[in-house]
């Protein structure tokens, strides 16, 4: 699957904070109000379409992609790129994960060669096992609305 980066819209988030995820995975629903739409469109906020221009998934960078808790724990003191990814659940479980991370990693790696950090739940053992496999190593855990990973890519 071929992908490209794009500014973000306020269809494509609509669309994405439709999204609805399966179990164990429903913690990444969003709901659809002003506020999470003023989140995706005034926030370094990016979608990612193939090649018929279809929404497959974002990424956002920046405290965007903090969880806010985190600080608290010292979870963000080291100067990173921080990034957060979404996939449409249709394409999730399919085997596009690590081309669809890899086009993110590109493209944040043209912009700035710093390390690259994430935060993911820890019951998100399917996402935590893409990231090791493209060179992230976990940083530490922390615990707000769930537990959560730090992991960082040099």
């Amino acid at each position: 699957m071929q992908f490209y980066s794009k500014e973000m819209n306020e269809v494509y988030a609509t669309d994405i904070l439709n999204w609805k995820y399966e179990e164990p995975y429903v913690f990444y629903n969003n709901e659809l109000c002003d506020e999470s739409l003023k989140e995706f469109l005034e926030n370094p906020y990016y979608s990612i379409v193939n090649d018929k221009e279809e929404l497959v998934g974002f990424f956002c960078t920046g405290t965007s992609a903090q969880v806010p808790k985190g600080h608290d724990y010292g979870a963000y003191l080291n100067e990173c790129i921080d990034v957060g990814i979404g996939m449409k659940p249709e394409l999730t479980g399919k085997g596009y994960g690590s081309e669809f991370f890899s086009f993110i990693l590109n493209q944040l790696q043209q912009e700035k060669h710093s390390p690259i950090r994430l935060t993911v739940a820890t019951f998100n053992t399917r996402a935590i096992h893409l990231y090791e496999k493209l060179g992230f190593e976990k940083v530490m855990e922390f615990t707000a609305s769930t537990e959560f990973i730090t992991m960082k890519k040099d």
